[in-house]
């Protein structure tokens, strides 16, 4: 199982021909307390780089952009009850939805994490 990252914030771990996608860690830093999540409904085609989902803080509003196109299969209902997890374990148990990718080769235009770090530190 690999995780990839886009220069917007959000990773996509997948498995087989599923992603599980979420915002990262530094985007959860820079939201600050999350108390909103408006998720994709299932069963939605999306394109890479579509908006997806939305995620509000006591600071903004947020895009949520889905890294690869594919098809919406599943989405985090937990995450609508308590969007406060997305500043527990925003790359664990906060992913917003899972997609069924409709050509993996989109992930080569992802980084790995490694990358993403170096991106974060050029940021700074």
């Amino acid at each position: 199982m690999t995780t990839y990252y886009t220069k917007d914030h959000e990773w996509i771990r997948v498995r087989g021909s599923i992603g599980q996608v979420g915002v990262s860690e530094h985007a959860q830093e820079q939201l600050g307390d999350v108390v909103y999540v408006e998720l994709p409904e299932v069963g939605r085609t999306v394109k890479a780089g579509e908006q997806v989902a939305i995620v509000e803080s006591v600071k903004a509003a947020s895009e949520v952009y889905s890294p690869v196109s594919g098809k919406v299969v599943a989405a985090n209902r937990t995450l609508a009850d308590n969007p406060a997890l997305v500043n527990e374990d925003a790359e664990g148990a906060a992913w917003f939805f899972e997609i069924e990718l409709a050509d993996p080769g989109e992930l080569a235009n992802l980084m790995t994490a490694e990358a993403y770090r170096d991106y974060l530190d050029s940021l700074s």
